[in-house]
């Protein structure tokens, strides 16, 4: 179920800039459940015409647990705790940072903001799926 849940969600983050069907309703104006149902959708179409029927399984078993399962209360809850816990992160890479600067070793220092910069992006990522 996590596996999932974990294949949804990266799946909806790239979708929207691999894929660009025509389905009436534009991907922006649905939100929640009905934006994750349709990008699946949408998906499932892209890989039965490119004959990937293992992807075409996986993708309808997804759309089946989103049908299933989700709910735009529920959907919201788990993208808010998703940016918590990347907030986590970024506070923890923010607090590597300044020890490494502490040490004054220039090379832990570019490492260090190297996955700060990292940490930033998936934050800003997560906030902007909190917003869909």
């Amino acid at each position: 179920m996590l596996l999932i849940k974990k294949t949804i969600m990266s799946t909806l983050v790239i979708a929207p800039a691999l894929f660009s069907f025509s389905t009436g309703v534009s991907a922006a104006e649905l939100t929640g459940c009905a934006a994750k149902k349709q990008e699946i959708t949408r998906q499932i179409e892209y890989a039965r015409a490119h004959n990937n029927q293992h992807r075409v399984n996986g993708l309808t078993t997804a759309l089946q647990e989103v049908e299933a399962n989700c709910t735009d209360a529920s959907l919201q809850k788990e993208r808010q705790q998703k940016v918590a816990e990347k907030q986590e992160k970024v506070n923890e890479r923010q607090a590597e940072l300044k020890e490494a600067q502490a040490s004054g070793r220039s090379d832990k220092v570019a490492k260090k903001q190297q996955k700060l910069d990292e940490a930033q992006e998936e934050l800003a990522a997560a906030q902007a799926e909190l917003q869909r």
